[in-house]
């Protein structure tokens, strides 16, 4: 055993856990041949909105195309502010600069990592000076948690926004006991495999209590179609969740609530053993998260980083560079005083292997590695 490996993330694990089951969804995809916008999509959808208990579901092509879809559907375009934590992964603000409007870079928390509320509100002020009309809010459910969508649906209340929850790493998490999926107007996810819920390939989806939303997003994701696909009422995109993957999903979904149970579980040993020589992960109060990352911080990260790795502990740094920062967004504006925070984060963030197979023994090396090169 102490010569096993250690994988980040062990998606050969689960697949091996439910093989039989997956050979046999996407045989069946491959024996009735409606690859696109099968039955199995539908499926999905309806199992996927009974487990977030959001209204409506709708399947898409990934993470990525569901924010776009929504920001279609809100009609963002030139001339619009759309404000996001400068702490995430590109994709949550690409979209914005694809279609013209401008990203407005927020500060995050030191403790949850999550979007600050107070730097939300600043910001919006300092757009409007820009000549911008604020128009959205995305914040992240960075590493599995939930943001704090309470505090920050009252600063968007005020200012006449809407909010947009980019779940791409939040999906199975909660808070005040109401789960992803229904915290915001809007929320979009990722099934990138490594998310906690992925597919074996691309797809997203985007969720809503909205019924007239969720019809234009139908038609958004093919194509902008009407009552045909002849019948194009709009400008859209083509963007549908794949029958395969939709198959794929809907085994995966069915052992996702167990998965939680053990990602929170190794979580909360990880937390317990190494409280005394990093700063452990924080859960604002009422939350509960998907774990999709187990991140710290770490004093002289780059260092205990290559440690680790000589100790056979492999670590990802999510994310190095802020986005305020990075070649293609430097120049669009932050908040008032920038965002130090996030700065400071890319620095001495640190992730350890994190997924619902990974064993006491494996556990074990990890905390004993950290302790000794961290402590």
């Amino acid at each position: 055993m102490l010569d096993t490996p250690i994988a980040f993330i062990d998606l050969k694990a689960q697949r091996d856990t439910i093989r039989e089951r997956i050979d046999a969804a996407i045989a069946r995809v491959i024996d009735h041949g409606a690859f696109i916008m099968g039955k199995e999509v539908a499926e999905f959808e309806n199992a996927l909105a009974s487990f977030t208990r959001a209204k409506y579901v709708m399947g898409c092509g990934n993470g990525t195309d569901a924010l776009q879809l929504v920001l279609m559907a809100e009609g963002i375009g030139p001339g619009d502010a759309v404000f996001a934590p400068a702490m995430t992964f590109v994709a949550t603000v690409e979209v914005v600069a694809l279609l013209g409007a401008t990203p407005v870079f927020v500060d995050v928390r030191p403790d949850t990592f999550n979007m600050d509320a107070e730097s939300l509100e600043a910001a919006i002020g300092h757009a409007k000076t820009l000549g911008l009309k604020p128009r959205l809010v995305i914040p992240v459910d960075l590493f599995g948690q939930p943001a704090d969508y309470p505090s920050i649906q009252g600063v968007a209340e005020r200012y006449g926004l809407k909010v947009l929850a980019d779940a791409a790493q939040g999906l199975g998490g909660a808070l005040n006991g109401h789960s992803v999926g229904t915290l915001a107007t809007w929320t979009t996810t990722s099934f990138f495999p490594a998310k906690p819920l992925g597919c074996y390939g691309d797809g997203g989806a985007v969720m809503t209590d909205d019924e007239q939303g969720a019809e234009l997003i139908r038609s958004l994701r093919v194509h902008g179609k009407g009552t045909n696909k002849y019948d194009n009422v709009r400008v859209g995109i083509n963007s549908r969740l794949d029958t395969i993957q939709a198959a794929v999903l809907i085994e995966k979904l069915a052992i996702f609530r167990d998965e939680l149970l053990a990602r929170d579980k190794v979580a909360r040993r990880y937390s317990e053993a190494l409280a005394d020589v990093v700063q452990t992960p924080v859960l604002t109060k009422g939350a509960e998260s998907a774990w999709a990352q187990y991140t710290m911080r770490v004093e002289s990260r780059d260092k205990v980083q290559a440690k680790l790795k000589e100790a056979g502990v492999p670590t990802v740094i999510y994310y190095p560079v802020p986005m305020n920062l990075q070649s293609g967004y430097k120049d669009y504006p932050c908040a008032p005083g920038g965002v130090p925070v996030s700065e400071q984060l890319g620095q001495d963030v640190l992730s350890l292997p994190m997924h619902p197979y990974l064993d006491e023994p494996r556990q074990e090396r990890i905390i004993d590695a950290v302790r000794k090169v961290a402590g």
